[in-house]
């Protein structure tokens, strides 16, 4: 059994360490409500701000080229194929890292080049945000962290990006793509089926304030 004085210092700690989680974890703005504007400059140094899309259907995607959960859908070229697809129908798709210099998945404009090239992907910008600041105004807290944002502006999906919360590539196939079907939805003029659920994959390395 713990002693009073262990216990406080149990609860302490716990109640120290939410604290910390609460202040780099902030909760996703709500769907249906405005997407937060915010200027980013991609691998080669243009800007892009949300707000200059507007109009057109937005894919916001958060990165971190290390993280396994990434790799599942980037090494069987998953997400390339979904990037081209959906470029070719007038979507924007913007892939942001939020990890900060020093942590897992921080990368360079350089790098950033690199791994573009590399990996063949098909995104309209790959943006760095290495102070966060997209990514908190987004709540973003897994790679990848998936955001689909309507015409007028507004979230119409907030989540993960498939309904198997694994780093397997194998199950890609029988899994459920929300991305995909809320823009397959949108793009038909229907409601989005699910909304919202639940990411899941690498936590996102904010920097410290």
């Amino acid at each position: 059994m713990f002693s009073n004085q262990s216990m406080n210092k149990i609860t302490l700690a716990i109640f120290t360490s939410l604290i910390a989680a609460a202040a780099f974890a902030l909760d996703p703005p709500p769907v249906g409500s405005a997407a937060p504007d915010f200027s980013l400059p991609d691998a080669k140094g243009t800007t892009h701000s949300l707000s200059q899309y507007k109009g057109k259907y937005v894919v916001l995607e958060w990165f971190n080229p290390e993280c396994p959960f990434v790799k599942k859908h980037y090494g069987g070229g998953n997400m390339q194929k979904l990037q081209d697809q959906y470029t070719n129908k007038g979507v924007v798709w913007l892939t942001i890292d939020s990890n900060a210099p020093g942590t897992e998945g921080n990368i360079t404009p350089e790098q950033a080049q690199k791994i573009s090239e590399s990996w063949k992907t098909h995104q309209t910008a790959l943006l760095l945000d290495p102070e966060g600041k997209a990514g908190r105004a987004f709540g973003a807290k897994n790679t990848p962290h998936m955001v689909v944002i309507n015409p007028e502006g507004k979230i119409a999906y907030e989540g993960a990006i498939d309904s198997k919360a694994s780093p397997n590539p194998a199950d890609i196939p029988s899994s459920t793509n929300y991305v995909k079907a809320a823009l397959d939805e949108s793009l038909a003029g229907k409601s989005v089926t699910t909304p919202q659920t639940k990411p899941y994959g690498c936590s996102v390395k904010y920097k410290s304030s």
